[in-house]
C-alpha cells in the first residue's frame, strides 16, 4: 500500500481515535453515574402492553429491561473498551499487522454500540453525541480497515491462519443467533399477534434487524469468502473475529445485570458465553499468526543478510 496513504490514515485515525476516547468516556460515564428521574413506573404502549419504563438517568425514558443492559455495556466500554483503545492506538506505535486488526476490530464494535445508541435510545440529551460517536467510529474503522494491507495478510500468515476454525465459528454464530432472533419474530406472524413482546414501546426490533439484515449476513459473507481463500475473506473474517469477541463479552455482561436484575436469561445464558469463548480463543489464534508470521518473516531476512561462510 502507498505509503503516503498510509501516514495520512494513521494522522487521521489518531485524531479520531482522540475525538472518540474523549466522547466516549463521556457519553459511557453519563449513562453509568446520571440519576435525575422518578424512578420505574408502569406505560401503556401505543400497542396496549403495560411497560415497565427505567425512569432514571439518561435512560430513564427506555424500559427497564432495556436501560439495564445500556448501563451494563457502558460499565464494559468505560472500564475494558476504551482502556484497550488508548493502549492499542496511543501505546503500541508504530502500529504492527496484530495492533491494526485490533484498532479495526474495536472501531467495529464502537460503531455498531453508538449506531444502536443513535437509533435505538429514547431521545436525550446526548442524542448530537451518539450522532458524533456513531460518524467518527465509521469513519475510524473504515480508515483502520483500508490501512491493513489484506494481500500480505492473506499471503504471509497462511500457512498458520486457523481459516477452518474462524470460518466455522462466524457461519455457527450466524445460524445460532438467526434462529435465536426467528424464534422471537416468527411466531407472532403465524399466530396472528404480530408483534413481539420484545418490541416493548419502541418502534421496531432494532437490534433484531440490524442483526437479521447487516451483522449476520456480513459474517456469513466473510466466513465463506475466507474458507475458499480469497484474500478479502482473511481481512473481513479476522475483523469480524475481533469484532464479535468484544460483542460476545459486552452481551455476557448485559446478561449478568439482567439476571442480578431478577429477569429471565435463559436461553442466551448458554449461548451468548460459548460464542465469547470461541470468537475469544479465534481471536488469539489469529493474532498468534499473524506474529509467527513476521517471526518467520524476520528469520528469513536476518539470514539474507548474513554472509555465507568463506570455503578455503
Amino acid at each position: 500500500m502507498n505509503k503516503t496513504r498510509h501516514s495520512n490514515n494513521d494522522r487521521t485515525i489518531d485524531i479520531l481515535s482522540v475525538l472518540i476516547i474523549a466522547s466516549a468516556i463521556v457519553a459511557a460515564a453519563t449513562g453509568i453515574y446520571s440519576e435525575a428521574g422518578p424512578g420505574p413506573f408502569s406505560y401503556s404502549s401505543i400497542r396496549g402492553e403495560e411497560i415497565t419504563v427505567y425512569g432514571q438517568g439518561i435512560y430513564q425514558h427506555m424500559s427497564e429491561e432495556v436501560a439495564i443492559q445500556g448501563i451494563a455495556q457502558d460499565y464494559f466500554t468505560l472500564f475494558a473498551v476504551l482502556p484497550l483503545l488508548v493502549i492499542v492506538s496511543v501505546v503500541l506505535r508504530p502500529k504492527d499487522l496484530s495492533t491494526q486488526l485490533i484498532l479495526t476490530g474495536l472501531f467495529a464494535y464502537l460503531f455498531i454500540q453508538y449506531l444502536f445508541y443513535l437509533l435505538m435510545a429514547m431521545y436525550s440529551t446526548l442524542f448530537l453525541l451518539y450522532a458524533l460517536l456513531a460518524g467518527t467510529t465509521f469513519f475510524a474503522f473504515l480508515l483502520s480497515l483500508q490501512s491493513i494491507d489484506n494481500s500480505v495478510l492473506s499471503t504471509q500468515t497462511a500457512r498458520h491462519y486457523p481459516r477452518r476454525y474462524v470460518g466455522v465459528v462466524l457461519l455457527i454464530n450466524t445460524f445460532a443467533i438467526a434462529l435465536l432472533w426467528l424464534s422471537v419474530v416468527l411466531p407472532p406472524l403465524f399466530d396472528g399477534s404480530i408483534y413481539p413482546k420484545q418490541v416493548e414501546h419502541y418502534t421496531s426490533l432494532i437490534v433484531q434487524g440490524m442483526d437479521l439484515g447487516l451483522l449476520l449476513p456480513l459474517a456469513a459473507v466473510s466466513a465463506l469468502l475466507l474458507l475458499r481463500g480469497h484474500s478479502s475473506g482473511y481481512l473481513y473474517a479476522s475483523v469480524y473475529t475481533v469484532f464479535l469477541s468484544l460483542q460476545m463479552l459486552a452481551l455476557c455482561a448485559k446478561i449478568a445485570a439482567m439476571g442480578f436484575a431478577g429477569y429471565s436469561i435463559i436461553p442466551v445464558i448458554f449461548i451468548i458465553p460459548v460464542f465469547f469463548l470461541l470468537s475469544g480463543i479465534g481471536t488469539l489464534r489469529i493474532i498468534r499468526a499473524v506474529r509467527m508470521a513476521k517471526f518467520y518473516e524476520q528469520q528469513e531476512s536476518s539470514d539474507r543478510k548474513t554472509p555465507s561462510s568463506i570455503k578455503l
